[in-house]
């Protein structure tokens, strides 16, 4: 195992050549909440900055947990040669369509219909270590399935949709879009 302060051109290649990350987040009182991500959304920005990409999906947890308390750890893992595992540990915030830092964070992203919200997250510290037991798997392609649901829908729709969901799982406060997501392109 390896600690780092930053995320440095070693660790920065070998994240942007994942094909999905895990985030966790937790807050007392609360179930501990653990996704995978995918459909390239993740961004490194900088040595201890990173940002990614929400898609309107089963929950907001993330978002309540970010409030709630701000920490947030995001994992990587090789599944082919050599077998590696990467963690962020950080503290992160949701940047919604209606708040000014939207315009800067989304030019590094394509804004697609049923993206909700950008997490950023300023990393304290990464960790490396072994992965020798996660088990080898290929990437075959990207689900459609996510983008096929948000197809026949309106970011209006969405947004109505998005703004009735103000609690998590747990009963938590989330902060919903007020506004519809767009490209800062």
């Amino acid at each position: 195992m390896e600690w780092f302060t930053e995320i440095d051109a070693k660790r920065r290649a070998f994240i942007a050549a994942q094909p999905m990350f895990f985030v966790a987040t937790a807050a007392a009182d609360a179930r501990i909440n653990l996704s995978p991500k995918g459909m390239d959304c993740f961004r490194v920005l900088g040595p201890n900055r990173v940002a990614y990409l929400d898609f309107g999906g089963s929950g907001n947890e993330t978002n309540a947990h970010l409030l709630a308390d701000g920490r947030i750890t995001v994992m990587f893992c090789a599944f082919d040669r050599p077998a590696l595992i990467l963690r962020l540990y950080g503290h992160g915030v949701a940047v919604l369509p209606q708040d000014a830092r939207w315009a800067e964070l989304a030019v590094h992203f394509t804004i697609e219909t049923g993206v909700r919200q950008i997490f950023e997250i300023v990393v304290d510290s990464v960790q490396t270590s072994c992965g020798w037991a996660v088990p080898f798997m290929s990437f075959d392609r990207e689900r459609q399935t996510l983008r096929k649901h948000y197809a026949p829908t309106t970011p209006e729709a969405n947004l109505a949709s998005w703004e009735t969901r103000t609690r998590s799982i747990d009963g938590l406060p989330t902060r919903p879009p007020t506004a519809v997501p767009v490209s800062a392109a």
